[in-house]
């Protein structure tokens, strides 16, 4: 009942956060930096935070209408029950009597899952600058009722104009990777300079099995995890960053914090290496990492993939663009978990013998727990609980708190799917 309610009055119920948020926003007025985009964001702030450090206020875990409304007061939703939500209601307000933020900079991670969502965040945060990393079909099923085939002919255009929102209310400076058309498209007509990055002096690009290196012709640099290329388009806009504020730049991100499902590796069961990449499950994302996989030498190599969800309107489409993906993968086993991959997928590739397909997700944990044979590279990419496969899995039993979704909320629904 709460969660169709707040669905359905989704912008009405976060204005009154936005309202307070708002004010205390004002008064700290720090400098504020947004990144935004379809994947990669949370990567993008924790290298930035790596270089900033003290220096700035990161918004962890909050990308959302609620989230960041929650993040600028100091709330926290910890039991996610529907009594919670009377306590943040009457908390909000209590807020503005906490002591100002004294970081000068505020670094913000911002979504659009939904349409408005863009220029609902955009007119809270109005940023100074705007980092916008690249345009996909993620949560498509919120977008596609919108492609008109007038003003919007696809529903990427549709998350594009979302996006959008964030320039559009820049201040100073806009940053994006020049690899994308689609960015190009929609930054027309907005008040920030806007500076594209690119990636023609990447001169070799090295993934190993706990740290990924990028070789341009006048630097180095080295990341504790598995990045796929697109990431040097990050690492150099950190760098930019960084240079305007006029700090050192350390070339190895020695304190970089590697986000929970995101190319993680760990140590498993059997002498196995994990690498966990669970966090999420977009087309680009699944694409990009596949491309990383190859990049490994390791035998041999498993690839459990999840479905992709909320794709509404264009999941044939975007399974389509993970298949491709798929051929062009190098594997020993590839096995698929769920009922999209099956439909999709499977049929185009049960002919190959290495390939397995199961519905449900503890039906991955129970094959490879009783078929391991030792020295597998077990890469995890998608949703439908692929942590909770993880870890069973894993050598060490504590780095389960190392894993992605570790709320009380999501080790309940797991437990419902027997992981």
């Amino acid at each position: 009942m709460l969660n169709s309610i707040k669905k359905r009055f989704y912008f009405l119920l976060a204005s009154y956060f936005r309202f307070w948020a708002a004010i205390r926003l004002r008064s700290w007025n720090p400098k504020i930096i947004v990144i935004t985009g379809s994947v990669g964001k949370t990567t993008m702030l924790h290298l930035v935070e790596s270089q900033f450090g003290s220096r700035a206020r990161y918004s962890h875990n909050a990308n959302s209408a609620f989230g960041l409304s929650f993040h600028i007061l100091g709330l926290k939703r910890k039991t996610f029950s529907k009594a919670e939500w009377l306590k943040l209601f009457l908390w909000a307000p209590l807020g503005l009597l906490k002591p100002l933020p004294k970081e000068k900079i505020y670094v913000v991670e911002a979504d659009c899952d939904r349409r408005k969502e863009g220029i609902f965040l955009s007119k809270l945060l109005q940023p100074d600058i705007t980092i916008w990393l690249n345009v996909s079909a993620t949560h498509a099923a919120n977008f596609s009722k919108f492609v008109d085939g007038k003003r919007f002919k696809t529903v990427q255009e549709v998350i594009a104009d979302e996006f959008a929102n964030f320039a559009r209310q820049t201040k100073e400076l806009v940053i994006t990777p020049n690899n994308d058309p689609l960015i190009r498209k929609f930054l027309g007509n907005i008040r920030a300079k806007v500076q594209y990055v690119d990636s023609k002096d990447l001169v070799k690009y090295k993934v190993m099995k706990d740290r990924t290196i990028f070789l341009t012709k006048s630097s180095q640099y080295e990341l504790r995890m598995i990045a796929p290329m697109e990431t040097i388009y990050s690492i150099k806009i950190c760098r930019l960053l960084s240079d305007r504020w006029g700090l050192k730049f350390d070339n190895n991100f020695k304190k970089f914090s590697l986000p929970h499902g995101r190319g993680t590796p760990f140590k498993g069961i059997k002498n196995t290496l994990i690498i966990d990449s669970t966090y999420n499950a977009s087309t680009a994302s699944m694409i990009a990492m596949l491309k990383t996989l190859n990049k490994i030498k390791h035998a041999p190599k498993y690839v459990i993939l999840g479905d992709m969800i909320e794709l509404r309107g264009v999941e044939e489409k975007e399974y389509r663009k993970l298949l491709a993906a798929i051929k062009k993968t190098h594997y020993d086993k590839l096995i698929l978990a769920g009922p999209r991959l099956q439909k999709y997928i499977y049929p185009e590739i049960a002919g190959d013998k290495k390939v397995l397909s199961f519905i449900e997700t503890a039906e991955v944990k129970n094959y490879l727990i009783g078929n391991l044979e030792g020295g597998e590279l077990l890469f995890f990419k998608g949703a439908r609980f692929l942590e909770g496969v993880i870890e069973h899995l894993l050598k060490d039993p504590t780095d389960k708190k190392r894993l992605c979704r570790r709320e009380k909320v999501w080790q309940k629904r797991r437990l419902k799917w027997k992981l």
